[in-house]
């Protein structure tokens, strides 16, 4: 088996060394591409009230029946001018909550910049990197296929067969996955030779860096073909960007769309955590959805988790050998995202797990400038989309203790004295997205002492899982409202 898939491999690599001429140039892939609470806050009828201490509030109501919550503030200005008709934006977000709306974002805009994490280490990611070590992929291959093409039948076939996962039993996992590797599974039906080829190509390679690690036995229950491809292409090309370029290429993700991961590496990378209590905890998995050594999907629901013993402090990434915080490292920011958060017309901090999905893009500090520095200066919409429910990272948590983790990531309260920032909570969050009839409080005194004014309530729908979530028709309307009424004071006032 091994002779034939690595001939098979060498084969089809030959076929296909124009694609490799145009991917071999690595680290330039790319660029073509918080303590105790006393208090859960005032309930959101209070916003409707006024107080001497702040700015009267206006309400009104958006023509997307989003509910608009506004203090008389003075007027943003938004210095982003785009050549396009699209808004451009950035969001910052996991792999899983934000994904529900990527398909509604497209009708808004393309000219989106995806910024996720790469220390995921749950599901088939956490095979992947335990036998062949890397960044994990999971997150960005899951935010690729939803930015894929649907067009034709056959981009329909590669998105079905990339986004395809191996049965729970090993044994079924381990036979289906030899009949795709050789091309004999019905997966493959609609997909035409050259993509066939070029996808063989890698999954052979994946194969082949499987059984070289003859000391470490794999285990291919539930695995994600696409992770698979993906670890292939990464390994080849020992560059994360050539990967992410090949895969975007292969599923025919709009050019103008890029996934960017936060830090730019071939290296693992283990996120960690410091709760109030000084308890340290290692890996993703075991902060948000601990399975106690189980390999398989990754539950979300609120109820299968135990509670944490203590509130989050912080997190941070260590070694993928440390144990505590004397192994915490400190990687470098993917410049990609550098650029674009300079140009967007509007930053967004996705719903989803706070403390696992986006503050660890928050967390990377630059020589000279960098994440938390460029937001600090930019004057744009800078929008928190508020989670309709609290889970095990985030419990008894008011919106405001989201903005304070988001602010301290950012600022690096925790870590370098010599490297930390000192800017306002506004400074990084200036409008706040709820979902209609959300479990977070929205505690308006707190908001406005962050000197945040404006909050907006946007239709909702419950996901049986996970509780309230956005209404994902509305959230973008509500977006494209806000990158509006920016924009047009911009012109406005120019």
């Amino acid at each position: 088996m091994r002779s034939k898939l690595l001939s098979q491999f060498i084969a089809m690599i030959m076929k296909t060394a124009h694609l490799m001429t145009h991917l071999t140039v690595h680290k330039n892939m790319a660029d073509s591409l918080l303590g105790p609470t006393n208090s859960r806050g005032p309930p959101l009828l209070l916003l409707e009230k006024s107080s001497p201490r702040f700015p009267p509030l206006l309400v009104h109501y958006s023509p997307s029946n989003s509910r608009s919550l506004s203090m008389a503030t003075p007027n943003h200005r938004c210095h982003c001018h785009s050549s396009s008709n699209q808004p451009s934006l950035l969001v910052f977000s996991g792999g899983t909550a934000f994904n529900g709306v990527v398909e509604e974002l497209k009708e808004l805009t393309t000219r989106v910049a995806h910024v996720l994490p790469v220390s995921d280490d749950g599901g088939s990611t956490a095979e992947i990197v335990r036998v062949l070590g890397g960044p994990a992929v999971g997150d960005i291959r899951s935010r690729c296929l939803r930015l894929s093409d649907q067009s034709s039948c056959e981009a329909l076939a590669v998105r079905r067969l990339l986004g395809h996962r191996l049965p729970l039993d090993s044994l079924q996992a381990k036979s289906e996955w030899y009949d795709i590797a050789e091309g004999q599974h019905s997966l493959w039906n609609g997909v035409s030779i050259p993509y066939r080829e070029t996808i063989r190509a890698f999954l052979a390679y994946f194969q082949n860096e499987i059984l070289r690690r003859s000391n470490d036995s794999f285990c291919f229950s539930n695995g994600s073909i696409g992770n698979f491809f993906f670890a292939g292409a990464r390994i080849f090309f020992q560059s994360l960007d050539a990967a992410i370029f090949l895969f975007s290429r292969v599923s025919d993700i709009p050019p103008e769309s890029l996934v960017l991961p936060v830090v730019s590496t071939n290296d693992r990378l283990t996120l960690g955590c410091e709760l109030w209590d000084g308890t340290i905890i290692r890996g993703q998995n075991e902060i948000s959805h601990p399975t106690n050594g189980h390999i398989g999907p990754v539950s979300k629901e609120r109820s299968s988790v135990p509670a944490l013993p203590s509130r989050i402090k912080r997190v941070f990434y260590m070694s993928s050998e440390g144990r505590n915080s004397l192994h915490e490292v400190f990687p470098t920011a993917n410049p990609s995202v550098l650029d674009q958060l300079n140009s967007v017309d509007c930053i967004v901090y996705a719903m989803g797990s706070l403390f696992t999905s986006i503050c660890p893009s928050l967390l990377t500090p630059q020589v000279l400038l960098g994440i938390g520095e460029i937001i600090s200066s930019r004057s744009c919409p800078k929008v928190l989309l508020l989670n309709g429910t609290n889970d095990r990272e985030t419990s008894g948590f008011s919106a405001s203790y989201f903005v304070t983790a988001i602010t301290d990531a950012l600022n690096r309260t925790y870590g370098d004295p010599d490297n930390c920032l000192e800017n306002y909570p506004n400074q990084y969050v200036n409008t706040i997205l709820v979902p209609k009839d959300g479990e977070v409080s929205i505690d308006v005194r707190c908001l406005a002492a962050q000197g945040i004014f404006e909050v907006i309530v946007v239709q909702s729908t419950r996901d049986p899982k996970v509780g309230i979530i956005f209404d994902p028709k509305s959230l973008i309307q509500a977006l494209a409202d806000l990158i509006g009424r920016y924009t047009s004071t911009s012109i406005n006032g120019a």
